[in-house]
């Protein structure tokens, strides 16, 4: 099981990789656009505050790599501290912004937590 939750664990870290490069690279392009329907405008407004955002998911991701490149006896900690705020961040999301962002970042995460803890 726990190779299980490793490999959701670095979906996750991809994911959140994936989600900084969107945000702090695409998001004025017509991809970035698309992707989180934005106009030109806005997205050329909103620039700074996105790739803010997308500095932070890869934060996420690297906590995330972090915990399961560590040999140490804190890998379990440090996933589990790192999904729990990916999980947050995607409620949180999901409450202002979108529900979908539930589904897309928080859901993966709770379920990679849970197999964590399935020994």
């Amino acid at each position: 099981m726990q190779n299980a939750a490793n490999i959701l664990v670095g979906i996750v870290a991809a994911l959140h990789v994936y989600f900084l490069a969107l945000e702090m690279f695409l998001w004025n392009t017509p991809y970035g656009h698309k992707t989180f329907s934005l106009t030109p405008e806005f997205a050329a407004a909103s620039k700074s505050l996105a790739a803010n955002q997308g500095l932070y998911n890869g934060f996420l991701a690297a906590g995330l790599i972090w915990g399961l490149l560590d040999p140490d006896t804190h890998a379990f900690e440090i996933k589990i501290f790192f999904l729990s705020c990916v999980i947050v961040a995607g409620i949180y999301g999901a409450i202002t912004v979108n529900r979908k962002i539930f589904f897309v970042q928080s859901l993966p995460a709770l379920i990679a937590l849970v197999l964590l803890h399935i020994r």
